[in-house]
């Protein structure tokens, strides 16, 4: 092999330039070597070339979910609590009375998490194992994807994944260029230019074939050896980041970064375990029923006037109260979140929905506020041309056909090319004027742009052949922008197309067959800065040179001839929700451009302030240029987004909208979605550098009020670096946000700001790339997944294959899911501290004697086989009818308060355990004859009945599943009384004294109730029995 210094120098240029293109990296740039296909001449490790979104790896997996588990109160209280049976003094019953419920609990638990993490490494094996063709000296070999490394000349095909960070050096494709689908990264479906490092590009190479082998290892190794070295800097265009796909042609890249150093892996933080706030909340209550258990315990060993060993006594009440505390909880809780879980894909309403995280559906309920996408979410991100406006007319949809004979009658009049009339009528000269003139706007239109038309077999014709005939059922349009390829393609309806291009020339072809050729001298390319692209041209035919230019309003206006309707016009079409361009043209002497050309290249080449002395030259010819039309293109929403948003706005959530895109196209798609209201005004927040200049824009903006803000990125990051609470506060009290030119990072940043500052729970929805690091933020993250690709989807603890089924997806289930969990918590609780009270009872009667009242068995099946069917049952419980809830939003706002699981609700329900558990206690030792074992028998059933009962008067619309499971438990307790004559008197409970001490005790502790609920639905109905009655 020829030595790699010449070309070891070049890459290390080129390494600088990238470390410097990279964004948000979490370390220093530090210029990189690169060497060509030789690892072991490298002077630093690199990572692997792997993608892995796991939680745990194999070793870290149990002690990882073990350690979760018991990292909160609940469940380390019930690992002590089973660990102290060991001890003989403390013993109180059989050992599995305490180890089978938390060995069921943590299997539950571990299985649910194993399963997800299995899940998560198969889709990672699938990207990883990917084939690609690698090139070496000795030819190409294939490489799995994690196989690559840093300095590998890779091999990507048309439609494969781009697998690490590559600078581009080679392309099959005539036109020296290709182009890449970015629809993985950020959800956008325009396609980005990219093309190749041009010493590299310019190797002769016989054809396509061969040098995707051997010959351009042996060329790059020439081109080493070159003497001088070449040196070529490099720019954002020669990037090929990792997860974008090829669309057109084949290249070959080397590759720069691998692994965890990838731009896309730096720009996404790492998926964290989401707690629901449901959650938090339960194991607060734990806290507070723990707080009672000692409190009870202490009282009693007080009572005992702390005799003995009374140390040892606290312990034993400790345990013998340990049913104030319910294990039972935890699993009826993680069991109703599978059922929630499965009841979300099942629901034929929103199909193709996902459930990728079941531990938090309950979140779902009780958002507060949604932070959205634009591209790809709110939007198809599909672009359809709506208006072309002229001055004194304006062409709608139902109109084209106009624009068509103006355009037809234009080139036959030309074909013909008629001897000049004698005298034409006044009617001729205003119609051939308004031709004329339609005929200006649409060739600026289809010749201003940066639309490339690319030609593939339909299975009739051949690529060549098409491309030799420009077949217009083989051509399709690629280009960065939707709006270009819509502009191109009106075009093309009413009769001019665009049928060729390359980077120096174009062709057009007239309704008659006939091609233009144009040459391209110049082109501006768009910038955020400059809001506005230009190009100039040469006509093959006439050798007329033209600068046509399309730009936003707001700069064109100043740019053109002055004129008494842009400004009017350009608002009006803007609140038709149209994206607004401004087209004009100017024609330029063959003087005039050379002497522009001489100053364009002498800037160019300057060292200090190149963008400005070229932005300098570019101006002189932006004077008062001819204004020939507007034109208005619409980005169609996706369906049902705007009675969605107005669904969620009445449910009392905010929505944030965080975009890339610019603000004029973010603003517009706001209104279009009716994210701000037709009577709400807008303040678009200006750009903002400073200190001084933020204080002073906030201040103008605190003087608005119900008020929309639009920001966008570099001004929100001044305003919260400086005034981060002041910007927060009154940010949160707009009716709506927008936010452009976002980066992943700094959405994600928004969403932790909101959390942090208002303490309310967040939704994050998105469809690309850009948007992951946003979804695992929020509290809630939903992925959108489409065209766009999978990978927010994948990141996301819900999936959705539309934006409009979030609707449902929080009003019904979401709302639902924290509705039935709040019950089912409560009345789990309810059913624990009923049998603790009779404990208490039962102590206090028998001299505070630390001796359970119910032994082995009795304890278990009470919270299992004898309740748990009906109490369960709870899930399928509902308030009103799915539709109800999705015609009243407003239901959904009674939730952000919290109520149905709150300290109130908690404190009912103890007064309601404590007088149940006082009533059936007191009752059975009021009434029982002779023998203990009576006391049991009475206390036992009624207790059972009295849970039973209770669950008939909680449940608000009775499903079959509820009957069943009452009927099966009750059958399940009289059948199991056979078996139970260790604890039962048999005899006893088949006398008729037996059933009416029964009947009573339960009559007496549960009609009090019914009645208090039947006057309370009478007097004080709830706002949801309004509607259902």
């Amino acid at each position: 092999m020829c030595s790699h210094n010449s070309f070891n120098n070049e890459m290390c240029s080129h390494s600088r330039c990238c470390e410097c293109i990279r964004c948000c990296g979490r370390r220093d740039p530090r210029p990189r070597t690169v060497w060509l296909c030789h690892p072991e001449k490298r002077d630093q490790r690199y990572p692997r070339n792997v993608i892995n979104n796991q939680k745990y790896n194999f070793f870290t997996f149990l002690p990882g979910v073990l350690f979760n588990q018991f990292k909160y109160f609940f469940n380390l209280y019930f690992l002590l609590l089973a660990c102290s049976q060991f001890v003989p003094e403390m013993r109180l019953g059989a050992l599995y009375t305490y180890w089978v419920p938390l060995g069921f609990v943590l299997a539950v638990t571990i299985i649910r998490e194993a399963v997800e993490e299995i899940r998560c490494y198969v889709r990672d094996k699938e990207v990883n194992s990917q084939i690609y063709s690698k090139l070496t000296a000795r030819g190409t070999m294939k490489v799995k994807s994690s196989n690559i490394q840093v300095g590998d000349l890779i091999i990507v095909e048309k439609n494969q994944r781009v697998p690490a960070d590559m600078i581009f050096l080679r392309t099959s494709e005539k036109n020296g260029s290709c182009f890449l689908r970015t629809d993985q990264l950020d959800g956008e479906t325009d396609w980005k230019l990219r093309l190749p490092v041009t010493c590299t590009q310019r190797l002769p190479t016989a054809s396509v074939s061969s040098f995707l082998v051997k010959d351009l290892w042996f060329k790059l190794t020439f081109f080493e050896d070159s003497d001088p070295p070449v040196n070529e800097s490099l720019s954002i265009e020669n990037t090929l980041w990792a997860s974008t796909v090829i669309a057109s042609g084949t290249v070959v890249g080397v590759v720069l970064y691998t692994g965890r150093e990838l731009r896309s892996v730096m720009n996404t933080s790492n998926p964290r375990s989401k707690i629901g706030l449901f959650d938090l909340e339960v194991n607060c209550l734990t806290k507070i029923l723990f707080g009672a258990l000692v409190v009870v315990s202490l009282v009693m060993v007080a009572l005992q006037h702390f005799a003995g060993r009374w140390y040892l006594q606290i312990i034993r009440f400790i345990l013998l109260f340990s049913n104030i505390i319910p294990i039972s909880l935890r699993v009826n809780l993680d069991m109703g979140k599978i059922v929630y879980s499965w009841m979300i894909r099942k629901d034929s309403k929103i199909p193709g929905t996902v459930v990728r995280s079941s531990t938090i559906p309950e979140q779902l309920g009780r958002i507060s506020y949604l932070l959205t996408d634009k591209t790809g979410t709110l939007t198809q991100n599909e672009m359809v041309f709506k208006r072309l406006h002229l001055g004194t007319v304006a062409y709608g949809l139902d109109s084209m056909d106009e624009v068509q004979s103006h355009i037809f009658s234009i080139y036959t009049q030309q074909s013909q090319d008629p001897p000049a009339l004698k005298g034409p009528t006044l009617a001729t000269k205003v119609r051939k004027t308004m031709s004329s003139r339609v005929h200006e706007a649409v060739k600026a239109i289809a010749l201003c742009h940066n639309v490339t038309p690319v030609y593939e077999s339909n299975g009739v014709t051949d690529q060549a052949e098409a491309e030799r005939h420009f077949e217009d059922s083989c051509r399709v349009y690629q280009a960065s922008s939707p709006d270009e390829v819509a502009l191109v393609q009106w075009t093309e309806s009413v009769g001019l197309t665009l049928v060729g291009r390359d980077q120096s020339s174009m062709q057009l072809r007239t309704p008659g067959g006939q091609i233009l050729n144009f040459t391209i001298l110049q082109i501006f390319p768009f910038t955020y800065e400059s809001k506005r692209m230009g190009i100039i041209v040469r006509d093959e035919s006439t050798g007329e040179i033209t600068f046509y230019m399309k730009g936003a309003d707001v700069v064109m206006a100043g740019i053109v001839q002055y004129n008494d309707w842009l400004e009017e016009e350009c608002g009006n079409m803007a609140r038709e929700g149209l994206r607004v361009l401004v087209v004009a043209k100017k024609s330029l002497m063959e003087e005039q451009y050379q002497d522009f050309e001489a100053r364009y290249v002498q800037a160019k080449l300057s060292v200090h302030d190149r963008s400005l002395k070229v932005a300098t030259v570019i101006e002189s010819l932006e004077m008062e240029m001819e204004l020939l039309c507007l034109t208005g293109v619409e980005d169609q929403l996706q369906t049902d987004v705007r009675p969605t948003l107005e669904t969620l706005r009445n449910a009392g959530i905010k929505v944030w909208m965080l975009t890339g895109d610019k603000l004029e196209t973010a603003t517009c798609t706001a209104k279009n979605a009716h994210l701000v209201t037709r009577t709400q005004d807008i303040h678009i927040f200006r750009l903002v550098t400073n200190r001084g200049e933020a204080h002073l824009e906030l201040n103008a903006f605190r003087r608005k009020h119900d008020c929309a803000l639009v920001i966008s990125g570099d001004s929100l990051e001044v305003c919260l670096k400086f005034y981060e609470y002041e910007f927060m506060e009154l940010a949160c009290q707009c009716p709506a946000v927008v936010c452009c030119r976002c980066t992943p990072t700094q959405k994600a940043q928004i969403v932790h700001l909101l959390q942090e500052r208002t303490g309310k729970l967040t939704c994050a929805v998105g469809d690309g790339g850009n948007d992951v690091s946003m979804i695992q933020e929020a509290d809630c993250g939903v992925g959108v997944e489409g065209k766009e690709g999978k990978q927010a989807s994948l990141a996301a603890d819900f999936s959705v294959t539309q934006f409009k089924h979030l609707g449902r997806l929080l009003m019904v289930h979401g709302r639902n899911s924290y509705k039935r969990s709040a019950a089912l918590s409560q009345f789990v609780i309810h059913r624990s501290l009923c049998i603790s009270t009779m404990q208490a009872v039962f102590s206090s009667v028998f001299y505070f004697a630390s001796v359970p009242l119910y032994q082995g068995f009795l304890i278990i099946g009470y919270s299992t086989i004898y309740t748990m069917f009906p109490v369960f049952s709870l899930v399928l419980d509902k308030d009103v009818k799915s539709e109800v809830a999705m015609l009243y939003p407003e239901l959904y706002k009674d939730l952000l308060k919290g109520r149905p699981l709150s300290y109130k609700t908690f404190l009912i329900w103890v007064l309601i355990s404590i007088y149940q558990g006082s009533i059936i206690m007191y009752g059975a030792l009021l009434l029982f004859e002779s023998e203990f074992v009576h006391i049991v028998a009475i206390s036992f059933t009624s207790l059972i009945l009295t849970e039973l009962l209770m669950v008939a008067l909680t449940i608000q619309t009775w499903h079959w599943l509820m009957i069943v499971a009452e009927l099966l438990s009750l059958s399940c307790y009289i059948a199991s009384l056979v078996f139970l004559h260790e604890f039962i008197d048999v005899y006893f409970i088949a006398t008729l004294s037996f059933l009416w001490k029964v009947t009573v005790i339960t009559l007496v502790s549960c009609l009090p109730l019914y009645v208090l609920k039947y006057l309370r639905r009478r007097f004080s109905p709830p706002s949801y029995s309004k509607l259902t009655s």
